[in-house]
């Protein structure tokens, strides 16, 4: 009877451990569902800007003035103190951050106008290849040989990207939107590492708000000095940049930084290779762009070097 009793414990206390393991193997299912969903938002980026007329600055100005507008009332309800007690360099990181999300926006828009969409999406995927060598030069992290291996794969990818964009009559702008979809990749990779900087006294939501403050206000600048009308667009475009702000940047891109809590960075890294796949796919039903051979294959090439390189990191 006493052994019995002795048991009872034993065989609960595992039953409640399974419990546990239970429940945090289905939390993890479900960030895994949900960071698939987040991917297949921020994919259709490039989807909804094909529907635009306006420049791309303008269409990136929306993009985070919507973005800004709808956040606001979040940021002011629950960390209103926080954002109150930033400090004159917390804020001017923040901007400088802002400055070059701005012009990741802008230029990686404009790479849609010249390129196909799966180029585009394919090569800003290289923004881990700069990083590694932002890693290396602010941060003093050496770059092992895997990784170099990796970041080889990678540029060799982009040369037959680029190698396939070349030819033709339309061969000269294609490749100069491959080039801007590589300056967008490089652009996004220094923002990332300001973030990086940023995010160890900084909440997720307040140093995001902050960000996509100064990038408004720069493509703002931006609108102005080259003298770009922001107003006189088409209801399409305003719809089209509200999708922008609502799906690819609040979901897509808040669930990244929402899944880091729940999976590993190397595996949401992974995962954000699907974003150019999706695109790819999306662009061949909905306005029938078909990539060719060679661009195919560079591209596969391009996120084997990005995945070889997450792998690893």
């Amino acid at each position: 009877m006493e052994k019995n009793q002795r048991k009872a414990p034993e065989f609960s206390g595992g039953g409640k451990e399974t419990m546990e393991q239970h429940s945090e193997r289905g939390m993890n299912q479900s960030a895994k569902f949900i960071l698939a969903a987040g991917v297949f938002c921020a994919s259709m980026s490039s989807i909804f800007f094909k529907f635009m007329t306006a420049p791309s600055c303008v269409t990136a100005t929306y993009r985070l003035g919507w973005t800004v507008l709808l956040l606001t009332p979040a940021v002011f309800l629950r960390h209103r103190r926080e954002l109150l007690s930033l400090k004159a360099g917390e804020l001017g990181w923040c901007a400088l951050a802002g400055v070059f999300l701005a012009l990741h926006f802008f230029v990686w828009f404009e790479s849609l106008r010249l390129t196909s969409v799966a180029s585009s999406t394919v090569l800003v995927c290289t923004e881990v290849v700069f990083a590694a060598f932002g890693y290396l030069i602010f941060f003093g992290r050496r770059i092992r040989g895997i990784e170099t291996a990796a970041i080889a794969v990678a540029v060799f990818g982009s040369v037959v990207i680029a190698m396939a964009d070349g030819g033709g009559s339309a061969g000269e702008h294609a490749l100069a939107g491959d080039l801007m979809a590589l300056a967008a990749a490089g652009f996004s990779a220094l923002y990332t590492l300001i973030g990086v900087r940023q995010r160890g006294h900084m909440s997720t939501t307040v140093y995001t708000y902050v960000l996509y403050w100064a990038s408004f206000f720069t493509l703002l600048v931006i609108d102005i000095l080259t003298g770009t009308p922001v107003l006189g667009y088409g209801p399409m475009d305003w719809l089209m940049s509200l999708c922008l702000a609502v799906f690819c940047t609040l979901l897509g891109h808040s669930i990244f930084s929402w899944s880091l809590k729940y999976l590993s960075p190397t595996y949401v890294s992974t995962v954000k290779l699907a974003e150019p796949v999706f695109a790819a796919a999306a662009a061949f039903v909905i306005f029938a762009e078909m990539p060719g051979m060679l661009q195919l294959a560079g591209g596969i090439i391009v996120l084997a070097g990005v995945y070889l390189y997450t792998k690893n990191a």
